[in-house]
């Protein structure tokens, strides 16, 4: 029988990717903290950053070396325009990529929102035994991503990552 890892403690950093959100109005950071904590996992750390490749590394590359943390959810920053440097950012970093979630999460995206679902970038994929999960920066996008695939699945993928 494949194991369920059900019994992972899940430890999250959230990171918000925008050029003008604080934590006050930052709608999609909240609800992650909020689906997380009803999920009882722990929230870690919880940042907002600029749109900059460089923090966003920062805060990704020490999230994964802290012992505390083994999932990273980060929203903002998938779109097209010039500005959104999320996806580009962190896919190199992954050892892993999960192809099958940003798939998912389109064909999700595309039954509440139609074709415009394609333009998402959301995608996961893992770096030392963490789970990293990049997301849209809408609350609707938020609340699809971890109702439907991150919280029911997380800590099969921390379990995942942790077999040896």
């Amino acid at each position: 029988m494949h194991p369920t890892h059900d019994q992972f403690s899940i430890g999250a950093a959230i990171l918000t990717v925008s050029d003008t959100r604080k934590k006050v109005d930052d709608l999609g950071g909240q609800r992650i903290q909020s689906l997380l904590q009803e999920a009882s996992f722990e929230i870690v750390d919880y940042q907002i950053t600029k749109d900059e490749p460089s923090e966003i590394l920062k805060y990704v590359v020490e999230w994964c070396e802290n012992q505390t943390i083994n999932t990273i959810i980060i929203t903002g920053g998938t779109g097209f325009t010039p500005r959104d440097q999320t996806y580009d950012t962190i896919v190199p970093l992954f050892e892993k990529e999960m192809v099958g979630f940003g798939e998912l999460f389109r064909s999700l995206s595309y039954e509440e929102i139609g074709p415009k679902a394609m333009f998402s970038r959301a995608t996961a994929g893992s770096r030392a035994k963490t789970a990293i999960y990049v997301l849209p920066g809408s609350v609707n996008a938020v609340t699809l991503a971890m109702t439907k695939l991150i919280v029911p699945t997380v800590q099969h993928f921390v379990g995942e990552l942790n077999r040896l």
